[in-house]
């Protein structure tokens, strides 16, 4: 049975830093897809980030420049390391995974987590 556990959220200031892990069972990393999504108060989920089981990764242009996502397959651990982190950053972030690639981006993966919460203040 698969089980993800995100966590690493928390609230900070605008320009601020932080590292959200996912950490996962019953998956391994080097045969699935993962990724990060979020979801604002009022908004609909939005994908973020995503890496495949070769560590190719994949990042939504509002942040590619500030989000970097990795792994760590002996662990089988996924981060989100996000930086200069503004207003419009904040809400519920999901970690899924999936052996499809088309299913994960299209936010149609197998297996999610509970989230961890990110807020931002400006």
């Amino acid at each position: 049975q698969v089980h993800l556990v995100e966590s690493g959220g928390g609230s900070v200031e605008a320009g601020g830093s932080l590292r959200l892990s996912c950490a996962a069972s019953g998956v391994s990393h080097s045969r699935y897809s993962m990724g990060w999504f979020r979801q604002g108060a009022g908004k609909g989920r939005e994908g973020v980030a995503f890496i495949d089981s070769e560590g190719s990764t994949s990042v939504v242009d509002a942040v590619k420049d500030r989000f970097t996502i990795s792994k760590d397959n002996a662990d089988n651990t996924l981060y989100l390391e996000m930086n200069n982190l503004e207003a419009e950053d904040t809400g519920m972030y999901y970690c899924a995974g999936d052996v499809s690639w088309t299913m994960l981006t299209k936010g149609w993966a197998t297996n999610w987590g509970q989230g961890t919460q990110v807020t931002v203040s400006s």
